[in-house]
């Protein structure tokens, strides 16, 4: 095994597809001869050729609706969204095309479409490149939305993402692009979307979280490790469909739990995990299911970046209060 950043299993996940798959595409801004903003495609267009790696004007919603052609024709695309800020241009190609495909043709048609995009703040990056919008998809029918937190299931994710016969948004947070390596197969491998992973077992209290914010509630937990309290970390990895069955049985076990997100907090992911809790373990719960989010206001300017997003301080403050209720 190889030790690879993010960014490195993103690249080898795309470079796995197209030797497997000679219908994988993969365009977008700059991605082709540049090898994209982070390097993400580096390498793929010089070893697959113009045809299959190419670069796009800039314009989102010419890359959605030449994503829903090709697949449509039969091919698989991997278009690339710059930055996930800039969604507002592509959003009809995404929730009023591709996610109904299926359905308006009664099964006859299928959009095969994986969508990768950055996101994410603590990179001090301008406006509109930062922003944690994945509620907006995560809220329409018909797409599946995938945040891997590891190299290791950026892999597995991404390839079982391009295999899918469904349109996937495949969210990749900028903060772990690079900003550490672990070990990651060469080889081919999967992980179900859909699926959650326990990334460490605890007793006391459930944290349910995703992307960036898993690093921050695994710290949260060993802080308070140190304290005797015992936590349990669920990585969603899947933020649609979510994984309900993993958290209620985890749940179950610790009768607690918070719910954390990068996210502001209105009509979030976390809103929605609090509901499912509350509507199917309200009788295993010893106290109301707390959440720890961004504040509701817009993202703000670098310089006030690291005030306003949640950080594993205040993750610990909300699993005290919880476990002091």
């Amino acid at each position: 095994m190889a030790q690879m950043t993010m960014i490195q299993a993103i690249t080898n996940a795309m470079r796995t597809e197209l030797k497997n798959d000679p219908n994988v595409l993969i365009f977008g801004e700059d991605v082709g001869v540049n090898g994209g903003v982070f390097r993400a495609t580096e390498g793929l267009q010089q070893e697959f050729g113009e045809d299959r790696v190419f670069d796009t004007p800039l314009a989102e919603s010419a890359i959605g609706g030449l994503a829903i052609g090709l697949a449509l024709e039969g091919f698989r695309p991997v278009p690339e969204i710059q930055f996930f800020g800039f969604v507002y241009e592509v959003m009809d190609s995404l929730s009023g095309q591709m996610a109904r495909m299926r359905y308006r043709s009664g099964g006859t048609f299928k959009a095969p479409i994986t969508v990768r995009s950055p996101f994410g703040g603590g990179v001090k990056t301008p406006e509109l490149h930062a922003d944690s919008l994945e509620g907006l998809l995560a809220q329409q029918p018909g797409l599946k939305v995938v945040i891997p937190s590891t190299p290791y299931d950026a892999k597995g994710l991404l390839i079982s993402a391009i295999r899918d016969n469904d349109p996937v948004i495949f969210l990749e947070h900028m903060k772990l692009y690079r900003s550490f390596r672990e070990e990651v197969p060469e080889e081919e491998y999967t992980i179900p979307l859909g699926k959650a992973a326990v990334k460490r077992e605890g007793k006391d209290l459930t944290i349910v979280t995703y992307g960036a914010m898993v690093h921050s509630s695994l710290k949260a937990a060993d802080e308070l490790a140190k304290e005797g309290i015992s936590i349990e970390v669920i990585d969603l990895r899947t933020i649609s469909p979510i994984d309900i069955d993993t958290i209620i049985e985890s749940v179950k076990k610790t009768n607690r739990a918070i719910v954390v997100q990068e996210a502001q907090k209105q009509a979030g992911v976390a809103a929605n995990v609090v509901a499912e809790i509350t509507e199917r373990a309200i009788l295993d719960l010893e106290a109301p299911v707390l959440r720890v989010t961004a504040p509701d206001t817009v993202f703000p300017f670098s310089m006030a970046e690291d005030v306003w997003l949640p950080n594993y301080t205040d993750i610990i403050e909300k699993v005290k209060v919880v476990l002091n209720f």
